[in-house]
């Protein structure tokens, strides 16, 4: 059963003097008057009445009465709640008679309900925490939101980086005609040796050559003297010229060209493995922020998939960033009666048997934003016992120095009319 209080009377408590009410069972009931006549002391009672010591006001004997402070309210299920006496002793005794104590009204009382201004001071994320903690998915949505930042970070990182690495690799130049890889001076030195070699051996089967015509011609001169070594002669000259036909001298200018500008196109080609390794790196980078773009999607996705299955305890209330979301805004940019909606709908999350809440200083709200709030709290069956500086027509009762009107007019109409003294008549 949802506790409410269906009545209350309270006297010599704070600047209160004598006030009773009977609030309305769902809704708004607003105590209007003056400043300084004695409203939050209704309240601060209230909360000293049901929250025990800890919510005793510092000064709690009304100044200037003799009379102990008195507090009696009855709830709906007929348990009684006083305060009376010099110490002002708890006596709390339940439906059936039976005594009981602070214990019994901690059961149901929340302590948020009590003092709902602690949890509308509090910071975004204590709000946030609190309202997670709640519906039981404060620990879990803490890691995701530690994993996302995390994963953002790294991103941001990463594509710090690839856009470095891409910037880099544009500003390379890269010539397209230059070798894939890096060019050894050795290789094309060894490269002419060998064909200077090779020359040279050609230089000598030619001048081999020379000297076989050369001696062909005397011994031609001897013919008729060396015959037969002219047969000889003439048989090594076919295979001598045979094989120097099939010579062909190689030309080394390649080479030799190679070698003087092998520091130029080393320079090229170092340049162009310079562009290509940091177009890889801004791609490797590239497609690391795409990962990690993914994986926070993922875990917002996760959050969300929380949230949404969570038992929150008012449609359109969520939690965005560690901070509370009521219909997409923020804390700070929500209206002041969706602030005291969502305050109320989770303090009565808290302790679903507390269907009571105390509230100060409505008059910030002006009378549109009041009766919203008010059908609000109608419509999900809460009651709400709230102080205003006004006299108007919203107010349930006026506190006026100490008293509720209908008190003050009461005690007026008991006074004994003052009697007119005349000489010789008493």
């Amino acid at each position: 059963m949802t506790m409410k209080i269906n009545q209350l009377e309270i006297e010599n408590v704070k600047r209160i003097k004598a006030v009773k009410l009977k609030p309305a069972a769902n809704g708004l009931t607003i105590i209007g008057g003056d400043n300084n006549q004695g409203k939050t002391s209704v309240l601060d009672s209230i909360a000293w009445a049901l929250g025990g010591d800890r919510y005793r006001p510092s000064q709690a004997a009304r100044e200037g009465s003799v009379i102990p402070p008195y507090l009696h309210i009855v709830m709906n299920n007929g348990l009684v709640v006083e305060r009376k006496g010099k110490n002002s002793d708890l006596k709390v005794t339940d439906p059936s008679g039976k005594k009981a104590g602070q214990q019994l009204l901690n059961e149901f009382v929340n302590q948020l309900a009590l003092d709902l201004p602690k949890f509308m001071e509090a910071n975004g994320k204590e709000k946030a925490q609190t309202l997670l903690q709640i519906i039981g998915v404060g620990d879990r949505l803490t890691e995701l939101e530690q994993e996302e930042k995390r994963l953002y970070n790294e991103r941001l990182a990463i594509g710090q980086i690839a856009d470095r690495k891409r910037k880099f690799a544009e500003e390379q130049t890269y010539y397209p005609d230059a070798p894939k890889e890096i060019v050894s001076a050795a290789d094309l030195i060894r490269k002419q040796q060998a064909i200077l070699a090779q020359n040279g051996e050609n230089q000598r089967k030619r001048e081999n050559l020379h000297r076989l015509e050369q001696e062909y011609q005397q011994v031609t001169e001897e013919l008729s003297r060396l015959l037969r070594r002219q047969t000889v002669l003439e048989e090594d000259l076919q295979t001598a010229r045979k094989s120097a036909e099939d010579l062909v001298d190689e030309s080394t200018a390649e080479l030799e060209r190679s070698i003087a500008e092998i520091d130029e196109i080393n320079r090229k080609v170092r340049a162009n493995l310079d562009k290509e390794k940091a177009e890889e790196d801004a791609q490797d980078y590239t497609d690391q922020y795409s990962r990690l773009t993914a994986r926070i999607t993922q875990v917002r996705d996760a959050q969300t998939e929380l949230l949404n299955h969570a038992a929150l305890p008012l449609p359109g209330l969520s939690v965005s960033e560690g901070e509370l979301v009521y219909q997409g805004q923020k804390w700070d940019n929500m209206s002041g009666s969706d602030r005291l909606k969502v305050a109320t709908a989770i303090v009565r999350k808290l302790n679903p048997q507390c269907g009571f809440v105390l509230l100060d200083k409505l008059e910030q709200m002006d009378m549109k934003t009041l009766a919203e709030f008010g059908a609000w709290l109608e419509q999900e069956g809460l009651q709400a016992i709230a102080t205003r500086v006004s006299t108007g027509g919203e107010c349930s009762i006026i506190i006026e120095d100490g008293y509720s009107k209908e008190e003050d007019a009461g005690r007026a109409q008991e006074s004994p009319k003052a009697s007119k003294w005349k000489a010789g008549e008493f």
